[in-house]
């Protein structure tokens, strides 16, 4: 019999959203358990590391977002063709979350004037030269992240992405046509289209 899946984290999409498209994508069933940051107290000292996301599954508490992505992958066969196309996938990944960090930093530092020294780092340095490298990638990789073929790479990228867009309320994708392809194609991707339109509703 096929694990009963429960996924937890906030209502909002963040780190939870590339599991929820790799579910989606594989058409494997979960609960989807929201909490808001009022309640997170209560519930920090039950999650693994005080971290969430979390899955439970049999029984079992998993956490790392990646790792769990990771995991998803290998059982919808969406980490390449060989292990050298797998560890490709993780280098794609990893350095998105590179980016990621980077943004998630300036948008939760307090320090108003620490905040708008990052800003103009972030916003006339930081994303332009991170932009302009996922786009060759993707242009080097016939429109995808990883060998021309969609991978977990492409599902976790745009969900971070997209993300990430709505946090800082820029678009990514205006010029750069080759990130805009794959974004395009991943949320035409009936399964995630799907997903997309009935998700609740958050900010980021």
């Amino acid at each position: 019999m096929a694990p009963k899946y429960t996924l937890k984290y906030f209502n909002l999409r963040g780190l939870g959203e590339p599991l929820r498209f790799l579910f989606a994508y594989g058409g494997i069933e979960y609960e989807d358990v929201r909490f808001s940051f009022e309640e997170w107290p209560a519930l920090k000292g039950s999650m693994p590391y005080g971290k969430a996301p979390v899955i439970e599954t049999d029984g079992e508490v998993l956490h790392q977002t990646m790792a769990m992505g990771r995991y998803l992958a290998r059982q919808l066969k969406l980490t390449g063709g060989d292990d050298w196309e797998a560890m490709l996938c993780d280098m794609a990944i990893d350095t998105v979350t590179d980016f990621r960090l980077q943004i998630v930093g300036y948008h939760y530092e307090k320090d108003e004037s620490l905040k708008a020294q990052k800003k103009e780092v972030l916003f006339n340095e930081t994303i332009p030269y991170y932009l302009e490298k996922f786009d060759a990638d993707v242009k080097k990789n016939d429109g995808h992240f990883v060998r021309g073929k969609l991978t977990w790479a492409d599902l976790v990228i745009v969900a971070i992405f997209e993300m990430l867009q709505d946090m800082l309320q820029v678009n990514f994708t205006e010029k750069y046509s080759n990130l805009k392809g794959i974004m395009d194609k991943v949320l035409a991707l009936p399964q995630i289209k799907e997903w997309v339109e009935k998700r609740p509703k958050t900010n980021y």
